[in-house]
């Protein structure tokens, strides 16, 4: 079955109301911990429960992987899915994280959505197709000089308490560019390299629900994901996406 992105688009935007719903009335809505620095709410999990409700009743050939709920059915060909990225975001009242939902077959990504309800943006793309946000076509930036850059980056390592908690990784990073940016959710950070906003993402320590929608998002909008030696593909414990045109400058100082 093909999976049209219409209808797609219409399903997240449906968990997007969903989770304003529980936005607009932040105050009342609980934090819990699933460890001491990882954090979960009422949202997360009625956002998944629908995700995972409509999309497997549209598309029952494929299985289901999602932060709260874990996998489900075929695993082969599933829909991966991150509810909200950037709950600690969202328990405060800050406008930055987003719902993610990519569908993987055979261990290859074809289409991914993320959406920042509180934003009104909307991300997606198909493999092979491009990338789009709210309709309209998007592009890595042209930005050649490091030096000139913008980046973002995260501290999931530090959730962990790990050793190499990217605090050192940061310090070079940051005495070579310009601007450096730290918005809390790796889905939309992903996305804002897609639309040039940013030259550059790097992270570590994620899960692939994290980073498998903003990952396709980046490579169709003409960007590399590789991890932080330059090996191309997907690695959720090292994420490095960049414009292409700045990744052999950035690859030093990882």
């Amino acid at each position: 079955m093909s999976i049209s992105l219409t209808e797609l688009e219409d399903v997240v935007r449906d968990a997007g109301s969903i989770a304003l719903t529980y936005f607009k009335d932040i105050k009342n809505v609980g934090l819990n911990k699933k460890s001491p620095r990882d954090f979960v709410t009422a949202a997360d999990v009625a956002v998944e429960a629908f995700l995972k409700e409509t999309l497997t009743n549209k598309y029952p050939e494929y299985g289901f992987w999602g932060e709260e709920s874990g996998q489900s059915a075929n695993q082969t060909n599933r829909w991966i899915v991150d509810p909200i990225d950037g709950t600690h975001s969202f328990s405060r009242g800050q406008y930055f994280w987003s719902i993610s939902v990519a569908l993987e077959i055979e261990q290859e990504l074809i289409v991914g959505a993320v959406y920042a309800p509180a934003l009104n943006d909307y991300y997606c793309a198909e493999k092979g197709m491009g990338a789009w946000k709210n309709g309209l076509p998007i592009h890595v930036s042209s930005e050649t000089n490091l030096a000139e850059s913008m980046v973002a980056t995260g501290f999931a390592c530090l959730r962990s308490f790990l050793i190499d908690n990217n605090l050192e990784r940061f310090a070079r990073i940051a005495h070579n560019t310009t601007g450096q940016r730290r918005f809390g959710s790796a889905a939309m950070d992903l996305c804002l390299v897609a639309d040039g906003q940013v030259d550059a993402f790097w992270e570590q320590e994620l899960n692939l629900y994290d980073v498998a929608a903003g990952a396709l998002i980046a490579q169709e909008a003409g960007g590399t994901i590789t991890d932080f030696k330059g090996n191309e593909g997907l690695f959720p414990k090292q994420v490095l996406a960049t414009n292409g045109l700045i990744l052999s400058q950035i690859l030093p100082l990882m």
